[in-house]
């Protein structure tokens, strides 16, 4: 693969006077000193000066541009993308020399050594080596030499082949998922967890990582538990240790802690003599095994020496006794033999001795009696029994006797109850270590291809070596000797051991190493797999976890990892441990056949495993297996596993894990999102259902900050989290120069949206004006059926102040907007009053005026705020309002059955407005309406108008000084030039505002230029006539009585008093008045009246939201 790409540059041959520069340029250059790397790439301020470098730059040729200077030409039409799409051959060069690290760690043997190694390029391990042996020494050991005969023995042949085919094939069945996975993209060091989290997603990875490594903590305390058995059972049984079970667990509690505390202290000296000594251990169990298979061929030559003692049916331990008799001659002389001193009170003949022993003979058999003796026959079928019982020979006859056991020293008993999912819960730590070889990826020459190979093979393998054994150790060995547990029956020899050959020695050596490798192995794993999850920083009280030595050695997760393995030392037992250690290797493998699953069934364009032997059943058939296996192991170390895992999950989700790895629940996410959105528009939404999906118009400040937070807050309490709440802004402007405007304006919201504890989206839109921006908002935003319902906006509280009406003019089209699209309008007066979500108010009342019916909706706000904490307190009362002709006492019992009815709990009352003559206040606030209304006319002209007009004034005035001039005579005092130009305008302004109204009658008019013609009289008059007076009635030319007032306004300036009156009289100490907001006149030219009369409708009160319903029913008495 070549790494450089040269470019020859074409010369022109058109050009011959520069063939010495052409030759110049022809030399071959390198594109890796082009597209050399910066090391300084976060510098946010050199990359900002640089995009504006190119951005004022020219297209291909800039003069400007000094920083690259490309020598060829062939590929000068790309030469301004280079940064951000480099060429093909520096891609390529890059992924050749791309190389697999360990996530999260170092290369520990380099510090160790002291010497700092490079990297090596193309890692060296193949298949066999890197996937299979590790995938064989992880799967092969403990339970196989210390539990697999007595579950062989307990569980029958055919019970111990159900076991083990389930356990295998739900291992075969998540290695086949596991292998779609990592063969689908380079996966980097980190196995499992790597897979399930950049497939499932941070919350599921997290929670899932945690489990694997709890899994894989206690598998070290079960490998070291296996270590001490076999220690103080086989190597140096004591007396001591056999006395009883408190002294025997006593004592591998203390051993167990002590290997443990001596296995850390190796890990954390050195990790690379663990890996050295690994072929070691792997040694080790390959030869027992092998010698395992040599005892059972041997078997059919001649079946080893090793016999059972049985007193009627009852198996005794040997090992206090050298032969199976009651009696032995020696010398002529009978005399009683150990066995006769250990069930009766002396050695004499004539000594009282147990009931049982008296009455039953004593029978010696064939400990192995061989593949060829028939009795796999009695050992087909399960012989469970509870604790303490006595292992009989069913087949023997035996005198009964009916009192309890008196020397149940000299007996062999089981030690615990057993049962069916008991085992299952035991042996399924045999079969694991599946994900040896995915753990190593980062150390394989070719990972997609290793990985799906070694691993499935050396399932085939140790699932055919298990089966082989279920069945030979059936065929060949004693049923009361597979159910002796410990081998007491044997003279303390593993069972296995007896079998092997050609010594019990291979077996009892070769399992202790391989215990001892295994656990080195665990503790090793362990704290680099919590070291990754604690890099990846999803889990943030796992930080601290992270940090280590200076060669990276995980030393805090170590003492973790050591931690909790003594918990499952300090249980003593390895039968007491194992479920808990296939409980959480089950559920990671659930979640590796659910990734696997997800990702199938989504048909994302970036699933294309190489490995193609998978099906999406196969994922859910492994899937419900292990679910199953859990269950059935254990139910209640179950419950505890996905209880953990749901919290870490959602602890997670809480803390907001900001990881985007492209998972696949996002995936199915998106397709759930999509199917429910299809399916929310193919039919109305029900009254019952609906709720105020808001669209939040929010303002930002100079500074892009939000400027009304508490608009977020309202929204908050009103939402608590259900439904659609969109909090959006506009910008003003084009997008191409506001685009990173947009983007921190962007982060605002959403920063506040965090900090105010509002959940839904945000979205900031650039526009050429706000008026634009905010129609758009309101067509547009959201999707399909998730779309909002009603706009939440603050009162423009400086609208009168303002300069332009830009404000007024906003608000009322976004009135008219939100009426036309059939959305509700929720308007905030005095937004920044409106209690924070840290409040709690203590008493007060929500206050509701239903003045006209808007489909109930000033009815179910009032609920919906008092669901949340701040308002929980208030109470909701209801006022209406009666006229001369209303029954005001039916209309409150109409109420009152209405409210109660809608399952409310307010207060009613009912308020009566007479008919009354409309006071002088009412005449004066009309009166300044009108003339504010006037003035807002005067200020509209336009600029561009008024030097229109003024530029024809001076052109008058000097065509008729030209004409003066010519025929000499004398310019007249009033003449145009003596005429200021501020003058000039005022007369154009009055006159243009006279002819106002005449314009405005006309729909189609579409300017109030008026056009005049000026002459001497004319303005002579016009100065007279702004010298007489008063100004505002010249201004205006209107007269001071009020019955010239527009008597439409004069009604609705009148109504919006009264009102006003009985709402400040009822509702001056409630903590919140919900009014009904009266709609925008339709004829455009009384847009600034209906400012006034909102505002004189809201004055005096502190917290006002003026709602305004959206053209149908949101609240229903029906169920």
């Amino acid at each position: 693969m070549p790494t450089n790409f040269t470019v020859v540059p074409v010369e022109d041959v058109e050009d011959s006077s520069n063939t010495g520069a052409a030759a110049e340029e022809s030399k071959p250059i390198s594109l890796g000193k082009i597209f050399k790397e910066e090391k300084n790439v976060d510098n946010s301020q050199e990359s900002h000066s640089d995009d504006e470098k190119r951005e004022s730059s020219p297209f291909i040729n800039s003069d400007n541009d000094t920083e690259h200077i490309y020598e060829g030409k062939n590929m000068a039409l790309f030469e301004e993308e280079m940064d951000s799409a480099p060429m093909v051959s520096s891609l390529l060069n890059k992924l050749a020399n791309y190389t697999n690290l360990s996530q999260g760690v170092l290369e520990h043997e380099e510090a160790e050594d002291g010497v700092r190694r490079v990297a090596v390029m193309v890692p060296q391990m193949g298949t066999f080596i890197g996937v299979y042996l590790p995938c064989m020494q992880n799967i092969l050991g403990v339970i196989l030499f210390l539990r697999l005969t007595w579950i062989v023995g307990t569980a029958g042949i055919l019970g111990s082949f159900a076991i083990v085919s389930m356990c295998c094939i739900c291992t075969l069945l998540t290695a086949i998922s596991m292998s779609a996975i990592a063969t689908n993209g380079v996966v980097p060091a980190g196995g499992s967890y790597y897979m399930i989290s950049r497939s499932l997603g941070p919350e599921f990875g997290g929670a899932v990582g945690l489990c694997l490594y709890l899994g894989t903590t206690f598998a070290g305390s079960l490998y070291i538990l296996g270590t001490i058995e076999i220690l103080l059972t086989y190597i140096v049984p004591t007396d001591t240790v056999s006395d009883g079970d408190d002294k025997k667990l006593n004592y591998m509690r203390i051993y167990g802690t002590c290997c443990l505390v001596l296995m850390a202290l190796v890990v954390f000296v050195g990790v690379k003599y663990v890996n050295k000594l690994a072929l070691v251990f792997l040694s080790c169990v390959v030869l027992s095994i092998m010698a395992t298979y040599a005892g059972v061929i041997k078997t059919l030559i001649e079946p080893p020496g090793f016999s059972v003692c049985l007193l009627g049916n009852r198996s005794l331990k040997n090992d206090i006794f050298d032969s199976c008799t009651k009696m032995e001659t020696v010398n002529n002389n009978t005399i009683p033999t150990n066995l006769w001193r250990a069930f009766c009170e002396n050695e004499y003949p004539n000594a009282t001795c147990d009931e049982y022993f008296s009455l039953n003979n004593l029978t010696e058999i064939r400990a192995i009696p061989g593949l060829l003796s028939g009795v796999i026959k009695d050992n087909l079928w399960g012989n469970y029994g509870p604790a303490n019982m006595v292992i009989e020979k069913e087949d023997l006859s035996s005198v009964p006797v009916e009192e309890p056991v008196k020397y149940p020293q000299n007996y062999v008993f089981s030690d615990i109850t057993t049962y069916f999912t008991l085992l299952v819960g035991i042996y399924f730590p045999s079969v694991t270590g599946i994900m040896a070889g995915s753990n190593r990826s980062g150390d394989l020459r070719d990972a997609q291809r290793s990985i799906p190979i070694g691993t499935i093979m050396a399932i085939l393998t140790t699932s055919f070596i298990y089966i082989s054994f279920v069945v030979l150790f059936g065929a060949c060995i004693e049923g009361v000797v597979l159910r002796d547990k410990f081998g007491d029956s044997v003279k303390k020899n593993p069972i296995i051991g007896v079998l092997a050959w050609p010594s019990p020695w291979v077996i009892v050596i070769g399992s202790f190493f391989s215990c001892c490798g295994a656990a080195l192995q665990s503790l090793t794993a362990a704290p680099r797999l919590l070291q990754a999850i604690a890099h990846d920083g999803i889990v943030p009280f796992l930080h601290v976890f992270g940090h280590g030595k200076a060669n990276g050695e995980p030393t805090w997760a170590l003492l973790l990892s050591v931690g909790i393995c003594e918990i499952g030392i300090l249980i003593a037992s390895l039968d007491d441990v194992a479920p808990i250690l296939s409980t959480f290797f089950l559920m990671c493998y659930l979640f590796v056949n659910l990734a696997c699953a997800v990702q199938t069934l989504l048909c994302t364009p970036n699933w294309r495993p190489r490995f193609k032997f998978y099906h999406w059943t196969l994922s859910f058939l492994g899937m419900s297996l292990c679910l199953s296996l859990m269950f059935i192991s254990s139910w209640y170390y179950a419950i505890i596993a996905i209880v953990i895992a749901g919290c870490i999950y959602k602890y997670i989700e809480y803390k907001g894990a900001v990881k985007e790895w492209g998972d696949g629940i996002r995936g199915l996410s998106l397709n759930a999102a999509r199917y429910a959105l299809i399916r929310l528009e193919e039919a109305p939404l029900h009254t019952k259902n609906w709720r105020p999906q808001l669209l939040v118009l929010c303002k930002l400040d100079s500074d892009l900050a939000v400027k009304h937070p508490r608009l977020l807050s309202l929204t908050t309490q009103l939402k608590a989290g259900k439904g659609l709440t969109i909090v959006s802004s506009v910008l003003q402007g084009t997008y191409m120069a506001r685009k990173k405007d947009a983007h921190t304006g962007e982060k605002s919201l959403k920063a506040a949206m965090v900090a105010e504890k509002t959940k839904g989206f945000s979205h900031v839109v650039v526009s050429s004006n706000l008026r634009d921006g905010f129609s758009i908002l309101i067509q547009s935003a959201g999707l399909g059926g998730m779309k909002h319902n009603a706009v939440l906006m603050a009162w423009p509280a400086g609208w009168k102040q303002a300069q332009d009406s830009s404000a007024r003019q906003n608000f009322i089209e976004t009135v008219r907007e939100t009426t036309e699209a059939h959305q509700a309008l929720l308007v905030a007066k005095n937004i920044d009053h409106f209690p924070s979500n840290q409040e709690r108010l203590k008493e007060g009342t929500i206050d509701v005026w239903w003045i006209v019916h808007d489909g109930g909706l000033l009815m179910l706000l009032p609920f919906l705020l008092s669901q949340h904490k701040v308002w929980r307190k208030c109470k909701m009362r209801i006022f209406t309002v009666a006229q001369m002709d209303d029954n005001s006492i039916q209309m409150k019992k109409d109420l009152q059955m209405f409210v109660y009815q809608l399952r409310l709990d307010a207060v009613v009352e009912v308020v009566e407005m007479h008919d009354s003559d409309i006071s002088a206040f009412t005449y004066e606030k009309t009166l300044m309406m009108e003339q504010r209304s006037q003035i807002l006319k005067q200020m509209q002209l336009s600029r561009t108008e008024k030097e229109r007009e003024i530029q024809s004034i001076t052109d008058v005035s000097r065509g008729s000084t030209k004409r003066k001039k010519r025929s000499g005579i004398e310019a007249s005092p009033f003449s145009i030039q003596s005429i200021p130009e501020d003058e000039a305008q005022l007369i154009h302004d009055r006159n243009t505002a006279s002819h106002a109204t005449m314009a405005d009658k006309d729909a189609g008019a579409t300017s109030d230029r008026v056009h005049m013609t000026w002459t001497k009289d004319k303005l002579v008059n016009e100065r007279n006539k702004q010298r007489e007076g008063t100004a505002v009635k010249d201004m205006f030319n209107m007269k001071p009585e009020w019955e010239n007032l527009n008597q439409s306004n004069v009604r609705r300036m009148h109504t919006a008093v009264k009102l006003n009156e009985v709402v400040v009289k009822k509702s001056h100490n409630s903590e919140l008045v919900l009014l009904n907001m009266p709609g925008p006149p339709k004829n455009k030219k009384g847009d600034e009246n209906y400012m006034e009369f909102l505002d004189v409708l809201m004055e005096g009160l502190d917290r006002v939201l003026l709602v305004r319903g959206g053209g149908r029913e949101v609240i229903t008495i029906y169920s």
